[in-house]
């Protein structure tokens, strides 16, 4: 993939225009999970061992246009001071008088956060004077949030046509990652890929089965195929008007020789609540009155195997109910599996969007996978195979810095 990075500029003294993503969750005026400022660290300290003057880009929550004082980012600067180990200062707006005098005191390795970009509407709009009065403030643009890569608004795929351009260590990590699981790939790979839907990932299975020799299959959007195929599925989730469109993703798969796995067994319960009592229901063997909400033992040890002869593994959405104990066992066991195999160095391992990270982190294994992307609308595309904005601004040679 061919993108400017940080390592081969020279931004001594250089007015960085850093766009992260730092739209974080916030309860009661808290932040409740740096994971985003944490990601971005890495970008923050190579910026300041090169003498960069550090000016950070960022949206907050969706106030269409308008500056609201609930979607301010001024609670920002002491979490992010705490987060990257150095003072952060602040500007009421991302553009105009006050941005440029505290961008002026800025000193080599100083950082500023400039006030939401979506206060202003030519940032959604991507329009070109906003643009401009952005690119007026800096010398270099650096894009470090991939999760607002599939936007092409002003701060994330504007700049980038005005001034030198480059990846942030985030973005390129990112990309490198992606590109290792799905453009060129070892193989052989297994998309394992679950959630309640196939209506909104159906773009995503369409490119799946293109790409990948296994396409693993868990939760509602499982049960869907199951039910195109005649088999029975009992009361469980499914789309069954979607069974068309099951069928279609069936035949390009057979076409370009991709094995769909479905479920053989699956934990099947009466009643949906947690600690509900269960039992082990076979593939067409579900009562009328019974529900999947996980895969069985069998179904279990037919992956593993599977995930035994591959190279990489990308991974979206959980196998089962996972929030509800003890039917996240499924997606447990498989996840550390998948963790297994890549500490061993047998399988490159890349996951993201949706629920997708919590669902790893509730099983205990979200620092083992070779690659966790916090991204979710830019992970979702990406895996669709569009062309992401962002991402398709920084390869122009002609704007590398």
């Amino acid at each position: 993939m061919n993108f400017q990075t940080l390592d081969t500029l020279d931004l001594k003294d250089k007015i960085v225009l850093l766009r992260a993503d730092l739209n974080v969750p916030v309860k009661d005026g808290a932040v409740t999970d740096t994971t985003r400022i944490d990601r971005v660290k890495p970008t923050i300290d190579a910026l300041i061992s090169k003498g960069a003057k550090i000016v950070v880009m960022a949206h907050f929550g969706r106030p269409k246009g308008e500056a609201k004082p609930e979607f301010s980012l001024s609670f920002l600067p002491p979490v992010l001071e705490t987060q990257w180990g150095r003072p952060v200062s602040f500007a009421s707006d991302c553009i105009g008088e006050n941005a440029q005098s505290e961008i002026a005191k800025l000193n080599a390795g100083d950082i500023c956060l400039l006030e939401n970009v979506r206060f202003h509407p030519g940032e959604e709009k991507n329009d070109p004077a906003f643009v401009k009065e952005l690119a007026a403030l800096g010398d270099v643009f650096v894009n470090d949030a991939f999760s607002a890569a599939h936007r092409a608004h002003a701060s994330t795929e504007g700049l980038a046509h005005l001034l030198p351009s480059a990846a942030g260590k985030l973005m390129e990590a990112e990309l490198n990652a992606l590109n290792a699981a799905l453009e060129s790939p070892q193989k052989p790979v297994a998309a394992i890929v679950g959630g309640a839907k196939i209506s909104t990932k159906l773009s995503v299975l369409n490119n799946l089965v293109q790409k990948t020799d296994f396409l693993i299959l868990g939760g509602g959007m499982a049960n869907t195929f199951m039910h195109a195929c005649g088999i029975a599925i009992g009361n469980s989730l499914c789309e069954k008007d979607m069974a068309g469109e099951a069928r279609t993703i069936e035949q390009t798969a057979k076409e370009h020789g991709c094995d769909i796995i479905l479920p053989l067994d699956q934990i099947a319960v009466r009643e949906f609540k947690e600690n509900a009592p269960h039992e082990i229901a076979m593939s067409g063997e579900m009562k009328a009155d019974q529900e999947g909400v996980d895969i069985g033992p069998q179904t279990i040890s037919a992956i593993s195997e599977i995930l035994q002869e591959c190279k990489t593994v990308l991974w979206n959405g959980p196998l089962g109910v996972f929030e509800m104990k003890p039917f996240d066992t499924g997606t447990n066991e498989v996840a550390r599996i998948v963790a297994a195999l890549t500490k061993s160095g047998q399988i490159t391992s890349v996951a993201g969007g949706g629920d997708t990270v919590a669902a790893l982190e509730n099983a205990g294994i979200a620092n083992d996978f070779t690659y966790i992307s916090t991204a979710g609308g830019a992970f979702l595309e990406w895996l669709e195979g569009k062309k992401l904005p962002g991402v398709a601004a920084l390869m122009s040679p002609s704007k590398a810095a």
